[in-house]
């Protein structure tokens, strides 16, 4: 990562000058200032938030990067952290990368104005995690498996939760399943899918033919439109896997409208069991991750490596069925 000596050099300047230059002290020529802010554009030089380049003090703050604050999924694993780093004397500073705030949580992750920083966002590269991740600054990633020096992870057994989905199909009868699967390029909607392939081969089923797999966004709207596809093909499957609990959301939405009865006509099965999942009509048979504890656990990840002990590696937590009304 470039720092400030690097900006100096680059300029020909001494450090200190460089400092007083990037800070837009009066002490400074305009010429030289220039040039000390040419060399931090070329070098895309960040000033370190708090501290400058001086070792940043321990801010007792942790940062949470999520796609989507708002999200329900996402509910539990805040609560998880939040208690977590509350019993450690921890604070939590949270943003999301939706949409434009995708560069303000970039910077934040540059600056490390924080001790540390836990995310939950595909749409932040693996590049940037490594680049980041230092002794002083742990990164914990909830979302992927990376192997780096600082970078450690915590996800749920989405394989095993794919591979249970399609078990519970099969063994009560099933002949005809079908697929709402996540984003192609997202890790969670790739595992579940793997371990639901890998459970039809392990019966000698076919695999879900191409008109009964429909890809989504993992959002109720996308699940709508997919579950709109499949009715509109006519020869509906009789048991559906939906890759999230949002998604299944607007896939009863659209079964109900066209008249298709679930469970009677169409068993659904989403992932992640979302509290609304117990409340919707019929509530929903899911896949639960278990929320809390895989907050709780990258919580506790973060604090044990800033306390000087070394936290496992990699974490994956087991998922489980939950059976309600929509499945048969």
């Amino acid at each position: 990562m470039t720092t400030i000596k690097d900006v100096a050099k680059r300029a020909g300047v001494a450090v200190s000058t460089a400092s007083l230059a990037l800070n837009q002290s009066e002490r400074v020529s305009p010429s030289t200032a220039e040039k000390v802010m040419k060399a931090a554009q070329e070098l895309q030089y960040r000033k370190n938030g708090w501290a400058r380049d001086l070792k940043m003090q321990k801010t007792q703050m942790i940062g949470l990067i999520l796609h989507d604050l708002s999200g329900p999924f996402y509910a539990s694993i805040i609560k998880g952290i939040e208690q977590t780093l509350l019993s450690y004397g921890y604070g939590l500073i949270a943003c999301s990368t939706l949409g434009e705030t995708l560069g303000t949580a970039e910077r934040f992750l540059h600056e490390r104005r924080v001790d540390g920083v836990i995310i939950f966002s595909s749409d932040i590269k693996d590049q940037t995690l490594i680049d980041v991740s230092r002794e002083d600054f742990p990164v914990v990633v909830m979302d992927r498996v990376l192997s780096h020096p600082y970078l450690y992870s915590v996800t749920a057994h989405n394989h095993q939760g794919g591979y249970q989905a399609a078990e519970y199909f099969i063994k009560r009868g099933h002949k005809a399943i079908g697929y709402i699967s996540g984003p192609a390029n997202n890790l969670d909607s790739q595992l579940r899918l793997k371990g639901f392939s890998q459970c039809l081969a392990d019966y000698h089923f076919a695999d879900v033919p191409t008109k009964w797999h429909i890809r989504g966004d993992y959002s109720q709207q996308g699940g709508y439109q997919a579950a709109r596809l499949l009715i509109e093909q006519g020869n509906l499957p009789t048991g559906l896997f939906v890759s999230n609990d949002e998604m299944a959301f607007g896939a009863l939405k659209a079964f109900a409208e066209a008249g298709v009865r679930v469970p009677e006509d169409l068993s659904v099965i989403g992932f992640d069991d979302v509290e609304l999942s117990q409340y919707v009509r019929p509530s929903l048979t899911t896949i639960k991750q278990p929320k809390f504890e895989m907050g709780s656990l990258a919580a506790h990840k973060v604090i044990q490596h800033l306390q000087g002990d070394a936290p496992k590696e990699h974490s994956v937590l087991p998922t489980e069925l939950i059976e309600r009304e929509s499945s048969v």
